[in-house]
């Protein structure tokens, strides 16, 4: 790198402009940070911010301000909250079982 040149910050937000993006993204973050709550938040945050929060505050019909301290990764917003962002975003959260507990109930179903 040449001396002064300077590294922006990445922003995932910039690359997210498809439903099958988002969704790509959402899922690589629920399976590399299964439980933290804070880092899905964010993620679902920076969705948002790819969308357009003023967008996404409209299809939600939540506050544009809310969302921001909702979605911050240090806001606590209700499951109620994240299914709205989700459905606005053009993505849904749909229940799958974990790796390995695919393979046992595929085993037992073999058996």
């Amino acid at each position: 790198m040449p001396a002064g040149a300077a590294l922006s910050p990445f922003d995932a937000a910039k690359y997210l402009r498809t439903p099958e993006e988002i969704a790509t993204f959402l899922e690589a973050v629920f399976e590399d940070y299964d439980g933290d709550t804070r880092v899905i938040v964010k993620a679902l945050g920076t969705v948002a911010k790819a969308q357009g929060m003023p967008n996404v505050a409209k299809a939600t019909g939540l506050s544009r301000e809310g969302l921001y301290q909702a979605l911050s990764g240090k806001g606590n917003p209700s499951f109620d909250t994240m299914l709205k962002v989700m459905s606005a975003v053009g993505v849904e959260l749909r229940p799958k079982p974990k790796a390995a507990k695919r393979a046992k109930l595929r085993a037992r179903k073999a058996a």
